[in-house]
């Protein structure tokens, strides 16, 4: 075959892949972006110059009156605008979408063998196990605890304070969040911990060159990094994490300790493996757990105190009516504060979920299809292993839902407008039965963290803030350099 033979056939070839895989939702009368060979719709997302919840909310304005968006990344993937179609995937037919899509790699990376990422299989039996360590019950005994972290963080932000100078909130809320998780999830004290120990802790999301590399290798080339993947492994995280599993279960056993945190919950599965049904229990999927909660619990809870802080600086009367309400129930409750009383405090409530409308934590929600699925009332079929992408931050941010969307107003929460509002229009923790499964043990960490700060401490914007932008390479949406603001105590 000659040179003109062989440039015909690799031709022939290309042309077949693109038509073959870039037709794909026209076939199927799903509008979409026209894709660009190679990269798809996912040249900018690829190569870090926009966020996959920025660009979202590009093709939601865009395609604002479609039901769905077809788009290739550079796979096939679905991006739903509808409410009623969200509900569809989130609930009505979850175990049609039960799997997140988002990969496990055993041998490159342990740590994705974690309840986020894992299939339907292992993900439901550890799913109930876990539900467990989060009962009203393990709230409750968890609460001392939380509160004597808050000890801590009020005398870390008198220090922080005392130098006169702008304060990074959203780090100052990380170190808070971290002393949380580490303490009620794990049984850990950090301040005895090393600095080496620290250190990994504080810095599993600062996320290098070799991270995003892996990152990106997963979402747009999963075949390539299973093929691959040993050579930019993760090699930090996931022996760190075993040998707290394994060090801690030794500790426990010896001294004869039966905890009720987290950790302990994981320690029994390790124990009775033949309590977790057909599915194979080993150290590294248990690590892979620890390792999720650790990370995922304080660097979600730190971004949603940091944004909160940032909106209250922008808006004095808002902040004001918030500390009052705080101060009002200390002085009821003569400065103890338990359990049941946060609840109770229903406008910091409202700031609380108003920040997550605005700011929520993650760019989408994401499933993927287990089965062939053909929507309802529709002529539109996926097949099995689609990627659905819910634009929860558009959503959130519609102008239709929530008009003046920009604006920070927490008395789109009062009980009477959201009694009137779609539930789908609001989806902060997500919806259905994989939601967040640390919803109310973040709620209590989060509001507890902003109830020891605005109770004798005010936040102003200063110099050093920044207009709010989203770190376009961040797991999380994130903003970019911190949140600097002013921090000054307020006197009763």
């Amino acid at each position: 075959m000659g040179y003109l033979e062989i440039c015909l056939v690799v031709v022939l070839i290309a042309a077949w892949y693109y038509w073959t895989c870039f037709h794909f939702w026209k076939r199927r009368g799903v509008v979409g972006p026209r894709p660009a060979p190679i990269f798809g719709n996912g040249k900018d997302l690829m190569f870090g110059k926009i966020s996959l919840a920025e660009y979202a909310h590009q093709l939601y304005t865009r395609y604002r009156n479609e039901e769905m968006v077809g788009l290739y990344l550079p796979s096939p993937a679905l991006l739903l605008i509808d409410t009623e179609r969200i509900r569809e995937v989130l609930i009505k037919n979850f175990s049609s979408f039960m799997d997140r899509g988002i990969g496990v790699y055993e041998k490159t990376d342990p740590t994705t063998m974690n309840l986020v990422n894992l299939e339907p299989e292992r993900w439901r039996p550890l799913r109930i196990k876990l539900n467990t360590a989060f009962t009203t019950g393990k709230m409750k005994q968890m609460f001392p605890l939380i509160l004597e972290c808050n000890q801590m963080f009020e005398k870390r932000l008198s220090k922080s304070v005392d130098k006169g100078e702008p304060i990074d909130v959203r780090a100052l809320s990380a170190r808070y969040t971290m002393d949380v998780i580490c303490s009620c999830a794990f049984g850990m004290d950090i301040q005895a911990l090393d600095d080496m120990i620290v250190g990994i802790l504080r810095g599993s999301t600062n996320f290098n060159l070799e991270w995003h590399i892996r990152h990106k290798m997963r979402i747009f080339a999963p075949w390539l990094y299973n093929l691959m993947g040993y050579v930019v492994s993760e090699k930090v995280l996931s022996p760190f994490f075993l040998r707290i599993l394994k060090d801690t279960a030794k500790l426990r056993e010896e001294n004869n300790m039966h905890m009720t945190d987290l950790l302990q919950v994981i320690l029994d599965i390790r124990k009775h493996p033949e309590s977790m049904s057909d599915i194979q229990i080993s150290d590294e999927l248990l690590s892979a757990q620890v390792c999720m909660f650790m990370i995922v619990g304080y660097e979600t809870s730190a971004t949603t105190m940091g944004n909160a802080m940032y909106e209250l600086a922008r808006n004095h009367e808002i902040q004001d009516k918030l500390r009052a309400e705080i101060r009002e129930y200390y002085a009821k409750s003569n400065g103890n504060l338990e359990y049941e009383d946060v609840k109770k405090l229903k406008y910091l409530d409202q700031v609380y979920q108003e920040t997550l409308r605005m700011y929520p934590v993650l760019n989408t929600i994401q499933r993927k299809s287990v089965t062939d699925y053909t929507f309802k009332n529709s002529n539109i079929t996926i097949p099995k292993g689609t990627i659905i992408h819910i634009p929860y931050y558009s959503i959130q941010r519609d102008p239709a839902y929530y008009p003046d969307p920009d604006k920070f107003d927490p008395e789109r929460f009062s009980d009477e407008a959201v009694t009137s509002r779609n539930s789908m229009h609001f989806i902060a923790f997500g919806d259905g039965p994989r939601n967040c499964i640390g919803k109310r043990f973040a709620t209590y960490e989060t509001k507890l963290g902003l109830i020891t700060f605005f109770r004798n401490y005010k936040v102003d914007v200063c110099e050093k803030t920044t207009s709010y932008k989203f770190d376009p390479n961040h797991v999380l949406l994130a903003p970019i350099g911190g949140i600097h603001l002013k921090v000054t105590r307020v006197e009763y």
